[in-house]
């Protein structure tokens, strides 16, 4: 039996996301936009997703004058993660005919 893969990551984008910040203590808007090649727009709605699940925090301030945002990993976003990659594993492990 394939157990269900949380819809929440199943986005490519929001799985994008989740996979640098899992090795990351910290990355900033334009690190994630650079990392991920997505538009501004479609990469602030995927965070604010993340952050409504509880998967991340972002941290809103200033850097030399100029807006930062910043985006981190959170336990339950951690979890979920890992959860996420367990029931993935068992869709490829699984034995062939």
């Amino acid at each position: 039996m394939f157990k269900a893969l949380n819809p929440l990551l199943h986005s490519q984008l929001r799985l994008s996301i989740m996979s640098l910040l899992i090795s990351l203590e910290s990355a900033e808007f334009t690190y994630l936009l650079e990392q991920t090649g997505a538009t501004k727009g479609n990469l602030s709605v995927q965070l604010t997703k993340l952050k409504e699940a509880g998967y991340i925090t972002v941290e809103k301030s200033f850097k030399n004058n100029y807006p930062l945002t910043t985006c981190k990993i959170t336990p339950k976003g951690f979890d979920a993660f890992e959860k996420y990659v367990e029931a993935l594993k068992g869709y490829i492990d699984k034995e062939k005919p």
